[in-house]
């Protein structure tokens, strides 16, 4: 029992990755009709976002400290953040510690601001065009973002650790009356997904904004006709699916170090996830994110491995194929979607 509690745990750290990365792809299809293999290359940027604000919160400068010296007695020289010169030792530890959580604030108008360029700049002039079209400008796009991003930080991971009052474990199983710990900062991702799904689903259910967005993912052209610029709302929501991806890969570094080919793993995964949770279904996508990521937990335990043999790399292709031969619309997907 503990060990399927565990990989439960594991299966919903995974799911939630998806399913935020899912959310945003079926927000841009959902509203734009666009196929957005760049979208992959948005997580990564979230990521670097995250990375980039530890890097500043780093920068220091050295100063001779006459009170430490090397073995022959010279005075030594200390590096000194500058975060610690303006706010104090203390409050400048804390900043540095604390870099991860503070970059959602750094990373929310960066992402905006991408996503509102990336529609804006090219995504715009292929909303008439095939979705073949669309998926081979994308993905030129993504593959262009991703060496810009190893031009400048390189191709090896980049550690960007948790603060450390959330770096430990915690005894999840106590509850339960098991004893089953597991790390704090997946438990903090997870809840942070939760979240962010719940205020984009809110936020569509409950906000006029939302509601005019909806209509015009039902019926656009009636939209258009009651005098509502749909096309500026669906450019901001746009930038909101940015703003989601982009958070997703914030909070995702600490869990694994940002690399600039990240973005291309978790693209083709999240494409089958919307694929199988149903093309343009919201609730599909996180559905299917969720279901997936805990089938892939399951099937990399070792007696699993031990049976089938690479059945962990395969397994959320073969969970595919299954669910689109028996329904060939996904788990929540609507009539007519990608069917002409």
């Amino acid at each position: 029992m503990d060990a399927l509690i565990l990989q439960i745990l594991n299966g919903l750290d995974k799911g939630s990755a998806y399913a935020l990365i899912a959310l945003g792809l079926t927000l841009i299809f959902g509203t734009l009709g666009v196929v957005n293999f760049a979208h992959g290359a948005i997580f990564m940027i979230g990521a670097f976002c995250a990375v980039t604000l530890s890097k500043i919160l780093n920068l220091s400068y050295e100063t001779i400290d006459p009170n430490q010296t090397d073995f022959l007695g010279n005075p030594l020289k200390v590096k000194t953040p500058y975060v610690e010169s303006l706010f104090g030792p203390e409050i400048g530890a804390s900043l540095i510690d604390w870099a991860v959580p503070l970059a959602i604030i750094f990373s929310i108008p960066i992402m905006l601001a991408v996503g509102y360029i990336m529609e804006r700049g090219l995504i715009k002039h292929f909303y008439k065009r095939e979705h073949a079209d669309q998926i081979l400008v994308t993905f030129g796009l993504a593959i262009v973002l991703q060496e810009i991003i190893k031009y400048f930080y390189g191709a090896n991971p980049i550690q960007t650790p948790s603060p450390d009052a959330l770096s430990g474990v915690a005894n999840v199983g106590a509850v339960f009356g098991m004893d089953i710990v597991y790390p704090v900062w997946r438990i903090v991702y997870f809840c942070f997904a939760a979240v962010i799904i719940a205020a984009v689903f809110s936020f569509l259910q409950f906000t006029t904004f939302g509601m005019v967005v909806r209509a015009g993912m039902a019926d656009r052209e009636t939209v258009g006709l009651l005098g509502i610029d749909i096309d500026r709302r669906f450019t901001i929501m746009f930038g909101i699916a940015a703003a989601v991806a982009g958070l997703a890969g914030v909070m995702y570094t600490p869990i694994n170090s940002p690399n600039y080919h990240m973005g291309m793993d978790f693209l083709v995964l999240s494409f089958v996830v919307v694929v199988v949770g149903g093309m343009g279904s919201l609730p599909g996508a996180v559905l299917a994110g969720f279901m997936l990521g805990i089938l892939e937990s399951f099937a990399s335990m070792n007696a699993i491995k031990s049976l089938i043999p690479g059945i962990d790399q395969i397994i959320i292709y073969v969970v595919a194929i299954i669910i689109l031969l028996t329904r060939p619309r996904g788990l929540m997907g609507r009539k007519g979607v990608m069917e002409e």
